[in-house]
């Protein structure tokens, strides 16, 4: 069947992403539309112009690069998604989000997960968590470590935290995070995940015990720090979590989530320009509690992964959001500091 000729807005959303260095068909352009990543097209033009409006642009131009990557559009199309805010939009990530989470079982051909207190429930969910960590092998990957050698080379020293994990993906956390998946902390007590701990920070006793001090006497004192984790309740939790949002406070949750985590991957890309940029992003407890652990993605599968999980978190502690939010303020004037050498913040991830 003959294709439809293409429209003279498809033709001139092509032209200015030429003009930009970037290539995109007009028949992409039709799959981004028909992706809720565009809007109509008599919506992307000044009033009574023929000129582009700049969001419209902006948002081809993430696009475009993505496609050129010869990758799905990941987070990105996430951002986008939320941007929108249309009850469509949401329904999109509400399943798109559902899917991330639910991907590690079915990976491991897990179809669901025993549900029950019994010693047979605990005991066929155990045997499903082994099953969801399998034979992976596990790289030792130290990034404090290595982002500490990359400032040195330029002259500066970060400064050190005892309570960064040296590989968040040590055999012991990727097996105490399956069992938290499958049954919560009621598979995994606080006590087991601080033996994980142990085992994946060998050189951070005295930290560890402090902070299990501290957990034990938040426990005497009736509070379970754990409880707003969103591994509380495991995958099951999660997903309800995810279910039970509005349309609103689910796309809010996203738009921050993946617009933080755009932030952070411009910053970093060009820390190596200016290191002092790391130094202020190490040095703040966010550091720590996300970008090390969440919120430095990989493209792809991972990265869904990791924004899924932020957008849970996101949406079920208010003090850890307002401290993502805080920290994106960080964020936005080391992006104004160091200007010279401006990327995409603000610009790459503004929808």
């Amino acid at each position: 069947m003959a294709r439809t000729k293409p429209t003279a807005a498809h033709l001139c959303l092509v032209r200015a992403l030429r003009e930009h260095g970037l290539k995109a068909t007009p028949t992409q352009v039709e799959r981004w539309q028909q992706n809720d990543w565009l809007p109509k097209s008599s919506a992307w033009f000044e009033p009574d112009s023929s000129i582009l409006q700049p969001i419209i642009l902006r948002r081809a131009m993430h696009l475009a690069i993505e496609a050129q990557q010869g990758r799905g559009m990941g987070w990105i199309g996430w951002h986008l998604w939320a941007a929108n805010a249309t009850p469509e939009s949401a329904q999109r990530l509400r399943t798109g989000l559902i899917a991330s989470l639910k991907r590690p079982l079915a990976h491991a051909g897990v179809d669901r997960i025993p549900a029950g207190d019994s010693d047979r429930a605990f005991k066929a969910r155990q045997a499903a968590a082994r099953r969801v960590v399998g034979k992976r092998r596990f790289p030792q990957r130290n990034l404090d470590e290595t982002l500490r050698a990359q400032a040195a080379e330029a002259g500066l020293e970060l400064p050190r935290s005892t309570s960064t994990l040296p590989n968040v993906s040590h055999r012991a956390l990727a097996d105490a995070g399956a069992r938290l998946l499958l049954g919560g902390l009621a598979d995994l007590g606080g006590e087991e995940l601080f033996e994980a701990l142990e085992e994946a920070m060998p050189n951070n006793v005295e930290m560890i015990e402090r902070t299990r001090d501290e957990y034990r006497q938040a426990q005497l004192a009736g509070i379970d720090p754990l409880a707003l984790s969103p591994w509380a309740s495991g995958l099951p939790g999660m997903v309800r979590t995810v279910e039970a949002a509005t349309d609103r406070d689910l796309c809010h949750a996203v738009y921050t989530c993946t617009l933080a985590t755009g932030a952070l991957h411009d910053l970093m890309g060009r820390a190596s320009a200016d290191p002092e940029i790391l130094t202020a992003l190490t040095k703040d407890v966010m550091w720590r509690q996300w970008a090390a652990t969440g919120g430095i993605t990989p493209k792809g599968v991972p990265g869904l992964a990791a924004v899924a999980l932020n957008t849970v978190q996101y949406l079920t502690d208010p003090e850890w959001a307002a401290e993502l939010g805080r920290y994106m303020f960080l964020m936005h004037n080391l992006d104004v500091a160091y200007s010279a050498h401006s990327g995409t913040l603000g610009g790459t991830m503004e929808a």
